[in-house]
């Protein structure tokens, strides 16, 4: 042992150090990171209006448990379990003798969201995570049954969201990843690397509604992008160069980058598949409650269960989409954009 620097066996490691009085870096929020250690730290972030790293705020519960109503004994599903959150607050209600199953896609975050639960007392007589598409309905439906309450957030996860090497968001600099499952696929940035200037403004505004489309695409293609950084260089100089200001340039930023994750996720064909089958796999009765953050997504569910109501599938849906109360979106920044939906399955 010779230098100071060497670590001795035992300790816990150090924590990380930064310039400043607050960490700037996600690896360096070591208190939020740790929410079993540092839950003071986890109260003021929250209470700042914004989310504790590695961590995400559930959207619209209490609409969500209204919609859903799920009771003692009942079977549920949660579509996208992601952080866990609405999967906490369903399973206390399903008991005794009811359960929930969990997926996701996502093979980095869903250990721990099951580990988180099962720290909580749900055990695998109550809750069963599975890795899988929630497209994979009918498989599911085969091995457990059909259910009496179904939900699926459209959203991601605020873990993935501020995780620089997920590459899901424009702020800081990662690799130009976007996929939910990074063990599959190709990235954002080998897709880009397949488009011509055409092919991607029909992308962002098939999948974002983008109104600066085809100024970003001839600024983008063509150009060596590989990292979050180099992409949005690229859509800043497209709207500076058109002489947009800043909170523009923040916008095309923000639907760029969601046109992209919904591209290589292959999102709204999933989401399709996904409606298409929901009614199969519910019970007489069954209810579903369907979070959207995106326009494409709204537009499908709604039309869905419209369909299923002049059908007969569905004896109500929700007249209008729910959105989140006032004090919610100040709280949480990252429900304003949130409209829910709810559909009941006929008898």
């Amino acid at each position: 042992m010779t230098g100071h620097d060497d670590q001795a066996p035992g300790r816990p490691p150090r924590r990380p150090r930064y310039k400043g009085s607050h960490p700037r870096r996600f690896d360096e929020k070591y208190k939020e990171l740790a929410p079993e250690r540092y839950a003071e730290e986890q109260a003021k972030v929250a209470a700042r209006g914004h989310t504790p790293a590695g961590t995400h705020r559930s959207i619209m519960v209490a609409e969500i448990l209204e919609a859903l109503a799920p009771k003692p004994g009942e079977v549920a599903l949660d579509a996208t379990l992601g952080y866990g959150g609405h999967a906490r607050e369903l399973l206390p209600r399903l008991l005794p003798g009811g359960r929930l199953i969990g997926v996701d896609v996502d093979p980095l975050e869903l250990p721990r969201t099951e580990a988180r639960l099962r720290e909580l007392g749900f055990g695998e007589d109550v809750f069963t995570a599975r890795r899988m598409n929630f497209a994979g309905l009918p498989r599911l439906r085969a091995e457990v049954g059909p259910f009496d309450v179904v939900l699926a957030d459209l959203g991601v996860s605020s873990m993935q969201i501020d995780n620089p090497a997920r590459g899901f968001t424009w702020k800081v600099e990662g690799p130009l990843d976007l996929r939910l499952n990074p063990q599959r696929g190709r990235s954002a940035a080998d897709l880009l690397a397949t488009l011509d200037a055409p092919a991607l403004a029909e992308l962002l505004m098939e999948n974002a509604d983008e109104p600066h489309a085809e100024a970003i695409a001839r600024e983008v293609v063509g150009q060596p992008i590989r990292t979050t950084r180099d992409l949005a260089d690229r859509v800043r100089t497209a709207l500076h160069s058109g002489g947009f200001d800043e909170d523009e340039t923040k916008k095309a930023l923000q639907r760029t980058f969601q046109a992209l994750r919904i591209a290589v996720n292959d999102e709204f064909t999933v989401l399709d598949q996904f409606l298409a089958l929901l009614p199969g796999c519910l019970n007489p009765g069954g209810r579903v409650a369907i979070l959207t953050f995106h326009s494409g997504e709204d537009r499908r569910v709604k039309k869905a269960f419209l369909q299923g109501l002049r059908e007969g599938t569905y004896t109500a849906i929700a007249p209008e989409p729910i959105r989140a109360s006032s004090e919610e979106r100040r709280a949480n920044p990252r429900s304003t954009s949130a409209k829910l939906r709810w559909a009941v399955r006929g008898l």
